[in-house]
């Protein structure tokens, strides 16, 4: 941690909504949006079918609307290729990619946290 942050002058005079903390958790929030950004993150681009088989549990569905949200929001780019049968790809955006330190860290507090079954 950080020992010159003061972290309570980050938030003093205004309310929680409305630090940078809690934007970009608006943003990343969500059962299965680190997890798309962290695949693109470690594979680069990726098509739907391919993401679908790396995250396992999601259902269609849920794939195609959050990934909409997280292009919605600048952080993954949709690439369509005009063919038959459709081919879609995607990737991380510049603004996508300024999430990965954020998510390696995530990825390495979690390595030396986790707790012993």
């Amino acid at each position: 941690m950080d020992e010159n942050r003061d972290y309570k002058n980050c938030i003093a005079g205004a309310s929680l909504s409305s630090t940078g903390f809690s934007y970009t958790l608006s943003l990343i929030n969500g059962k299965y949006k680190m997890t798309i950004l962290y695949t693109l993150m470690c594979f680069g681009v990726v098509r739907f079918n391919e993401m679908k088989k790396y995250i396992g549990e999601i259902s269609y569905k849920t794939l195609s609307s959050t990934l909409k949200e997280l292009e919605a929001d600048q952080l993954v780019h949709r690439e369509e290729y005009p063919q038959i049968p459709p081919k879609v790809e995607y990737s991380l955006t510049e603004r996508g990619k300024s999430l990965i330190p954020i998510l390696d860290g995530m990825c390495d507090w979690g390595e030396k946290n986790r707790l012993s079954p």
